[in-house]
């Protein structure tokens, strides 16, 4: 009989305690799907009733912007459907190539006669009937080539040489680019969702102390040499002292609000629509919502984000495999903060920035990348892990 060395034979111990992972092919999440398509629905009927006015003064066609959002509607379940059957080892394998054409669609808005300069700002690239937003894919793309990453660095990222820095260089490049259109919204939803990334991977805190040290010097420092940037900041801090100026947006989003009180005016029946609170429909849409529906349908769309948020969640904690893991938090991380700082404006507890709503605001490129995200947090969720043998 062979004898066996203690070597070998603790190495066969370890095997024996080791636990097996299982996993199985479970059917699409229901519930996920029907969270996102109540609030899609929600948002194409907000979509008509914001916008009617204006699109009926300046098309003549009520309908103009809800026709609109249905075809980009079209166009996303189309583009979700694949990122749902697509296979997340080759999502994974293509991250960096997604990120490098992020950042070339970036460099594009800036490029004449390709990127599109609307209100002081060059974010789009296309033709005003048809321009997609690449800050919106470039989000995107940084949660995917991040997951790539902290899926294949482990123990690394608790390294600040090493591990986060290297981590931190894409994720500032994408944002400065954002930050130039100018975008400081988009921008710093970029860096939040970094954040969250990097603290669920196991960075330490005192590296991401660090690293805040650093980069928000730099963020006040953007926002006070920037008149725009500085008058909204103290617009934030009271926008009663100029109501008619920098303070505007927020006071008439707040008397939207106010009036709405507990079941609000009536669907349909908003007054701040007509031409007193400006991007009525896109990112204060939620401010008409609360004046139709009241303080009921605003609380009624905030806990779907939430059961949103915790239903993605679920599914990564269930995830086959690290990649699918940090995929579903970066996507579902993505959506949630950009829902609460977009509610956070329209409520005066955020500084002004042009963040839209998620599935509700009007927005062709917005919703495409949500509903993306949705499909990819959904396909990690088609292989669950179910427990060790």
């Amino acid at each position: 009989m062979p004898v066996r060395s203690g070597a070998a034979l603790a190495r066969n111990k370890r095997s024996e305690r080791a636990p097996v992972r299982s996993f199985v092919a479970t059917p699409p999440d229901t519930v996920l799907f029907a969270i996102v398509g109540v609030l899609v629905g929600i948002g194409l009927v907000m979509v008509f009733s914001a916008s009617s006015a204006t699109a009926y003064a300046e098309h003549g066609d009520i309908a103009y912007y809800l026709k609109r959002q249905l075809l980009w509607l079209g166009a996303g379940l189309f583009a979700a459907f694949f990122a749902y059957r697509i296979d997340l080892a080759k999502l994974k394998r293509a991250a960096p190539y997604l990120l490098v054409g992020a950042v070339a669609g970036l460099i594009l808005v800036f490029v004449p006669h390709v990127g599109l300069g609307v209100n002081g700002g060059r974010r789009w690239i296309g033709v005003s009937a048809f321009s997609l937003q690449p800050s919106e894919f470039a989000k995107l793309a940084v949660v995917v080539y991040l997951s790539a990453m902290l899926s294949s660095r482990g123990e690394r990222i608790t390294s600040l040489g090493g591990g986060l820095f290297p981590l931190c260089i894409p994720v500032v490049i994408v944002s400065l680019l954002v930050l130039k259109e100018p975008d400081m919204g988009t921008a710093s939803l970029i860096a939040f969702t970094a954040f969250a990334l990097f603290f669920t991977a196991g960075a330490r805190v005192g590296h991401l102390i660090a690293v805040a040290a650093v980069t928000v010097p730099i963020a006040a420092m953007t926002v006070l040499t920037s008149p725009y940037r500085r008058a909204r900041v103290f617009a934030f801090l009271d926008p009663w002292k100029d109501p008619q100026n920098t303070g505007f947006h927020i006071v008439q989003s707040l008397l939207a609000l106010g009036s709405g009180g507990m079941f609000g005016v009536g669907l349909g029946a908003s007054r701040a629509k007509f031409f007193y609170l400006p991007e009525q429909y896109t990112d204060f849409i939620f401010s008409i919502l609360g004046e139709e529906l009241g303080l009921v349908g605003a609380l009624t769309v905030i806990a779907l984000f939430v059961a949103f948020t915790y239903r993605a969640v679920r599914i990564a904690l269930a995830a086959p495999d690290r990649f699918g893991f940090f995929l579903a938090v970066g996507c579902a991380t993505m959506i949630a903060i950009q829902a609460f700082i977009n509610i956070g404006v329209v409520t005066s507890s955020w500084p002004v920035t042009g963040v839209p709503l998620p599935f509700i605001s009007f927005g062709g490129s917005s919703l495409i990348v949500n509903l993306i995200a949705v499909a990819l947090i959904a396909n990690v969720g088609r292989s669950r892990r179910v427990g060790r043998a």
